[in-house]
């Protein structure tokens, strides 16, 4: 036997709108979005989660650059305060130097690494063949 004349067996003329409406209350309650909405949302897709290119409100690629190199700048310098204040016997502890001294380690090292792989990527493009 069919497997679709099994259902259509249970499915009387009468019932089949009842039955159709209670399917999609269900569907709509468990998440399920019926084909009928999914046609009627149409094909486009929307762009609301990537910025357009010469958006105001999207970061610019030089402005990350210059704030990466420009926090860079103020934790070394930050960093060189604590070690003075250390090295004077000002009101600075120890643990908060090395600290200090360690983000701007790292923060350093993460600017190194980013201007790498920059670098890398711009070698891998003139070597492309145009």
């Amino acid at each position: 036997m069919n497997p679709l004349a099994a259902i259509r067996q249970f499915i009387t003329p009468e019932n089949r709108v009842g039955q159709a409406m209670s399917a999609a209350e269900s569907a709509t309650k468990s998440g399920i979005i019926p084909s009928q909405e999914l046609k009627t949302l149409g094909t486009t897709p929307t762009t609301d989660a990537v910025p357009a290119i010469g958006n105001a409100s999207a970061p610019q690629f030089n402005s990350l650059l210059s704030n990466l190199v420009s926090d860079v700048s103020t934790k070394q310098a930050a960093a060189s305060q604590a070690t003075e204040g250390v090295l004077t016997g000002k009101n600075v502890s120890l643990h908060q130097a090395v600290i200090a001294m360690e983000e701007a380690s790292i923060s350093f090292q993460l600017m190194v690494e980013v201007r790498n792989k920059l670098l890398d990527s711009y070698q891998e493009l003139m070597r492309m063949q145009v």
